[in-house]
């Protein structure tokens, strides 16, 4: 009789054991999820606000760049697929055109020596600068959320909590192929003639 008290007690205590395991890996993986979530929705934030900048730096270059039509459209499509992106991997990728269509602009207004003494010209690109560097570091963050996440997913035994409950692996935000090669600057002539 004590035998089976023992055998009967252990199983209950096991059976209490793999429960609680369970619901630990269950609400560990529902706080990674949601640092996910929050990570992006911070970006997003930022996003936002630098999106609001746009326009008034397309204004502005407006009247200086007349010939660089085509370098203010791509700052503009990439906006709007921005906003038209229905998950986190659209907005991404609408996240990098703008990236790119920026620096093709901002390296484009070098040329224009009138415009980058604009003021109003100065302080969007000052503002989209400093947006530029919180979003790196918010990558950053989402990038430490998703990685921890998808290592808690992929190790065992969390690995069968994952699988019952449906949680897959989340992409990392990336940089385009593009966006890697070296941008090549035309500055205006700078040389000071000799008085």
């Amino acid at each position: 009789m004590n035998g089976t008290l023992l055998i009967g007690t252990l199983l209950v205590m096991g059976l209490v054991t793999v429960i609680a395991y369970v619901v630990g890996a269950y609400n560990m993986l529902v706080r990674l999820a949601n640092n996910i979530d929050k990570a992006w929705s911070n970006i997003d934030v930022l996003l936002k606000q630098r999106h609001d900048e746009l326009p008034k730096l397309v204004e502005v270059c407006n009247s200086y760049m007349k010939h660089e039509r085509e370098t203010l459209e791509a700052v503009t499509n990439a906006r709007t697929a921005y906003g038209a992106g229905q998950n986190i991997d659209d907005k991404a990728q609408a996240e990098n055109q703008i990236v790119g269509a920026l620096g093709k602009l901002f390296a484009v207004a070098e040329q224009y020596p009138d415009l980058k003494a604009n003021q109003e010209f100065s302080a969007v690109q000052k503002r989209i600068s400093a947006l530029e560097d919180t979003i790196a570091d918010r990558r950053e963050f989402f990038n430490d959320s998703v990685n921890l996440y998808n290592i808690a997913i992929e190790q065992i035994p969390t690995l069968w909590v994952a699988q019952q409950i449906g949680y897959a692996a989340r992409p990392l935000l990336t940089v385009t192929p593009a966006d890697r090669k070296d941008m090549r600057l035309a500055f205006a002539n700078r040389l000071r003639t000799a008085a």
